[in-house]
């Protein structure tokens, strides 16, 4: 299989133009021939990462983060509109798979906004829609949790395909309802595939015995928005994401180092799918190397 990560800035909170970029993107990929293309977290139209470093952004009936709410708010995607029409036409067009972040609001829940991922596959049907569980620390002021219904694989021309957001793959019993699902190719989306990121995409590959696609994004510093206080220490800072990109084997080893500092779409092949399976001798955490007669585990995958 041939994989495009697509490691670039959205345009931020312009669902519109980010949309036209993701189409370019997608359609400069697909001319490579690949099977599968990914974006980073809530790439669709940008993930947050200013929650982490401006000052105030907590503080009780903020004015400027309520405005900026509303911004990623109307610049949201709603599933069924004509922003996933036009990802499913391409996937359809090119027979790939497509497999993008989001921030997603929904007419059941208006007010709320989820973290959440779209897997097309190569008919351009929305194969899984996935929002993350629990929004990772920050996260909660922007972010709704998320339910199970997600926690699924899905069949592709190159095996079964499964996908988790950020801090999901430290949740233990999140990481064994997907590796139940039997992923031989897994998608880690992250904001930016710091080291400790990498750790635990590692683990994850390791553990359950798949290739791991880590996707990290770029921001700079500039796109952060407009009436946010913007630290000293950010002021002669280029990039508030880094990227880190990389791809790993079911042995844990890189097969992609990650790629920090740059933009692009960085293009991988496997040729020896088999590893998932080859690796799963020794380890195989939802047959041979599971206890189901000391552990009881089941999930609840309904739909909020």
């Amino acid at each position: 299989m041939k994989i495009a990560i697509i490691q670039e800035r959205p345009v931020f909170y312009n669902l519109k133009k980010c949309l036209a970029k993701a189409v370019k993107h997608i359609e400069e990929a697909a001319e490579k021939g690949v099977d599968l293309i990914v974006f980073g977290e809530t790439w669709l139209s940008g993930y947050p990462a200013f929650l982490d470093y401006c000052p105030n952004i907590g503080v009780w009936d903020y004015e400027p983060m309520k405005r900026i709410f509303w911004q990623i708010y109307q610049n949201s995607v709603e599933v069924g509109s004509e922003t996933t029409q036009v990802l499913a036409a391409l996937a359809r067009k090119h027979k790939v798979v497509i497999v993008i972040g989001v921030n997603e609001v929904t007419p059941k829940s208006p007010g709320t906004i989820y973290n959440t991922i779209l897997t097309f596959n190569e008919k351009g049907e929305l194969a899984n829609h996935h929002r993350k569980l629990m929004p990772t620390f920050t996260e909660k002021l922007i972010h709704g949790t998320g339910d199970g219904n997600g926690l699924k694989s899905v069949d592709t021309n190159f095996g079964k395909l499964g996908s988790l957001i950020c801090w999901e793959h430290w949740m233990p019993l999140t990481r064994q309802a997907m590796h139940n699902e039997g992923e031989i190719v897994h998608i880690a989306l992250w904001p930016n595939v710091m080291e400790k990121h990498q750790l635990a995409s590692r683990h994850y590959a390791f553990e359950g015995r798949c290739f791991v696609i880590a996707v990290g994004q770029m921001m700079k510093v500039k796109d952060i928005p407009k009436g946010l206080k913007i630290p000293k220490s950010l002021k002669k800072q280029k990039w508030l994401l880094r990227g880190g990109s990389s791809v790993i084997a079911p042995n844990g080893d890189f097969i992609l180092e990650p790629q920090y500092d740059k933009k692009g779409i960085f293009i991988v092949e496997i040729d020896n799918l088999e590893m998932a399976y080859e690796e799963r001798m020794a380890l195989d955490v939802t047959g041979h190397y599971n206890r189901k007669d000391v552990f009881d585990f089941c999930v609840n995958k309904k739909r909020l």
